[in-house]
């Protein structure tokens, strides 16, 4: 991971319905709506995650490995609009993430699984991604869809999110079809609670979260996994 990638705190809970309802108010009074959202600051994402021949993304997720990385294209409200290039690295405790804003043309060419010319690149994400598909032969695996609500404080550049609506895209790596069929891998309707800041949450945020969603215990959700493991994964 190159050295000036920011490392950030990222903690990720399962809440219900109810302590969702309670939390979301509160935080809409405390903080910043996200400016991407919608009039009830809610936003799609859809992203299509990379592993390698061998799976080692989803293996070393699963059996825990302090350092990793996980690479996905991300699009939001299904448009080819904004589309993303991300590589999410896991660093023991921290995690950190490459965005870079890519072409429609370049998009397609990935999920084809062409690497042509990716060698040239100035950028070091696609050198990377260059890298794994021409050594581990990533490739795409599994559509991962969510409805994202979102709260922002500038204060060690707190973000709070509320997850909701996952589901899989069965197999599809068809990213820009709206018509792909999907499924929850959920038995209910969990909400996923993450939290991300730089060094230290502040106290009053701190304090919100205990108050509002007391008994939630800190979990390792990853929705790819999730989701690959209910399109057939073996653990």
């Amino acid at each position: 991971m190159p050295a000036n990638i920011p490392l950030r705190h990222e903690l990720k809970f399962f809440i219900s319905e109810m302590q969702y309802h309670i939390l979301s108010r509160q935080l809409d009074h405390v903080l910043w709506r996200d400016p991407n959202g919608d009039e009830n600051n809610e936003y799609h994402i859809r992203s299509l995650y990379f592993d390698t021949i061998f799976n080692d993304a989803y293996f070393d997720k699963l059996d825990g490995v302090q350092n990793r990385n996980k690479y996905r294209i991300r699009i939001y409200n299904l448009s080819d609009e904004v589309i993303k290039l991300e590589c999410k690295t896991k660093v023991g405790s921290l995690i950190s993430k490459r965005s870079l804003s890519i072409p429609r043309d370049l998009c397609d060419q990935l999920i084809a699984g062409d690497p042509t010319d990716l060698e040239k690149t100035r950028s070091g994400l696609l050198g990377d991604m260059y890298r794994e598909m021409t050594c581990g032969l990533l490739r795409p695996v599994v559509i991962v869809d969510y409805v994202r609500e979102a709260y922002l404080h500038p204060a060690e550049e707190v973000r709070i999110t509320f997850d909701k609506q996952l589901r899989t895209g069965m197999r599809s790596i068809d990213l820009f079809d709206p018509t792909v069929p999907t499924i929850s891998p959920f038995d209910n309707n969990e909400i996923i609670l993450e939290v991300k800041y730089n060094r230290v949450m502040p106290p009053y945020i701190k304090d919100l979260l205990c108050t509002y969603c007391p008994g939630a215990v800190q979990s390792a959700i990853s929705k790819y996994t999730w989701c690959r493991r209910f399109e057939g994964m073996e653990a």
